[in-house]
């Protein structure tokens, strides 16, 4: 038997097909072994395991999801408060200012004045 990869997720229809086993197991009634790992009280174990584990990831997966959304609207309100700083910045000290360059505003002088191209011109 090859080497299991426990490190990828399996599939949720073997876990389904799993499961339908585990179930069609409970109508046999004259199943009896002698490995302890595929003994019906085993199975019943790690069948509540994987359900209450599963839930566990559930709960921390729908937190880590609230937490992304405070987070994500958090830096939302920050930007927003940042843009409203440079309007403020902008309006009390103008855009040609060193307080609007130094809170990352590109001072008016310095912006390039746009060129004209000059067309060329067909040679006669």
């Amino acid at each position: 038997m090859s080497t299991q990869d426990t490190t990828r997720r399996l599939s949720p229809q073997t876990i389904n097909q799993d499961v339908t086993s585990l179930h069609g197991l409970q109508t046999i009634n004259t199943y009896n072994t002698t490995r302890v790992d595929a003994s019906e009280a085993n199975l019943q174990l790690t069948y509540q395991a994987m359900l209450t584990q599963q839930q566990t990831e559930n709960e921390k997966l729908a937190l880590y999801r609230a937490a992304a959304d405070a987070a994500r609207l958090a830096e939302w309100e920050f930007h927003n408060a940042v843009l409203a700083m440079k309007e403020v910045v902008r309006g009390q000290y103008g855009s040609d200012s060193d307080q609007a360059q130094s809170v990352g505003l590109k001072k008016k002088s310095d912006r390039k004045r746009p060129t004209r191209k000059k067309s060329v011109a067909a040679a006669s």
